[in-house]
């Protein structure tokens, strides 16, 4: 039987950073994922700077190991109109990396012992401590499996419907990097006329990120194929993009799962924590296994619901009450005629997609 203090089911950037925030508490933190790592993972792989700065990373010294896209300005606009308002900030205000490279360059750091390619099959409680698999005990349980965490899904019942999205991620030859009309420092974000989602195309180097997400999940395969069309017929060059592959993530506010609860805590997708504006989950995650570190050092070895009830507290201070933004309950219950001139006022209004769309919503500047 292998035991440990903490166990955390997740390799991506939440479980990967508790890990890393604990790595001088004398703990014994063992990180399982089911894929063995560097793996795919399907992203648009949009950081902020405040992402760098809370696991003390050095932009530099990043890009030594992988791609580190600076993001100075943006093109925003409508599908189906052909009009994008161009913003330009002058200066990097995000940054762009691919998550093989990513997810994998956190996990490294964050001197853990790593399991990898082992599944989550089975949770039993054996006394204080849980049972994983048969063969791995452990004091606390920290689900960071994203949306479909076996932590979050064996030991929660609650059930949300998610945003979904389509997008793939491919490497570009020679020919395509030259007549790519993407540029790489300015990112283009199409939103839905109904303001229920938004496509976007990013480059990183020789890298094209396509894809949707939707706040509807049936009418998904329809909107994706509208947005392809549309940038095809804005240039040849989108005939080329390999086929999208699906996922699925809830948005802050519509998650009914409990953070935490008797010997365990959920981070990250899998307590349902993307800013629901943008969608955008990589600091979010991140944040939640930082404050999740804060809690267990603080329970000194307690993970009764009363100790680990500290830790919803501090989302909750981090992020707001959980209803919901105006924008999300705004495109749930308008008609459709007024969620479209609003989408034409805010998004193809360069002083509003600035001040609204790209500051608070995408940037949180």
């Amino acid at each position: 039987m292998d035991f440990c203090d903490v166990l955390i089911a997740g390799g991506g950037p939440a479980g990967s950073s508790c890990a890393w925030a604990l790595r001088h508490s004398g703990l014994h933190v063992v990180v399982l994922d089911k894929q063995n790592f560097p793996r795919d993972k399907i992203c648009g792989g949009w950081i902020t700077p405040e992402v760098l700065t809370a696991l003390k990373i050095e932009p530099d010294s990043y890009a030594s190991h992988g791609v580190l896209q600076p993001i100075t300005a943006f093109k925003t606009g409508c599908i189906g109109r052909h009009s994008p308002a161009a913003t330009d900030y002058g200066t990097p205000v995000s940054y762009g990396v691919r998550r093989c490279e990513f997810d994998y360059y956190l996990l490294k750091r964050c001197d853990a012992r790593i399991r990898y390619g082992v599944s989550v099959n089975t949770i039993e409680r054996s006394g204080k401590d849980w049972v994983v698999n048969g063969d791995i005990r452990a004091r606390l349980l920290v689900g960071a499996g994203g949306h479909f965490c076996p932590v979050a899904r064996k030991l929660t019942r609650a059930i949300a419907a998610p945003v979904v999205a389509q997008e793939t991620e491919f490497e570009m030859d020679s020919e395509q990097q030259t007549r790519c009309p993407v540029g790489g420092t300015v990112p283009e974000l199409y939103f839905c006329p109904d303001l229920k989602g938004y496509g976007w195309c990013f480059r990183k180097g020789k890298f094209l990120n396509v894809g949707l997400g939707r706040l509807d999940p049936h009418e998904l395969p329809a909107h994706v194929d509208q947005f392809l069309k549309f940038l095809s017929a804005r240039n040849a060059f989108f005939h080329q993009v390999p086929r999208l592959r699906g996922h699925a993530y809830l948005l802050y506010g519509t998650s009914p799962r409990p953070f935490a609860g008797d010997g365990f805590l959920l981070v990250g997708d899998s307590a349902g924590l993307a800013y629901p504006q943008s969608g955008e989950g990589i600091l979010p995650a991140i944040e939640s296994g930082l404050m999740a570190s804060e809690v267990i050092l603080s329970a000194r070895g307690d993970y009764s619901p009363t100790r680990l009830e500290a830790y919803a507290r501090k989302l909750a201070h981090r992020f707001g009450h959980t209803s919901g933004s105006w924008a999300m309950r705004a495109a749930r219950h308008l008609p459709a005629h007024t969620l479209r001139f609003a989408a034409r006022q805010l998004i193809l209004r360069p002083r509003l997609a600035r001040s609204i769309v790209l500051d608070r919503w995408f940037l949180h500047r």
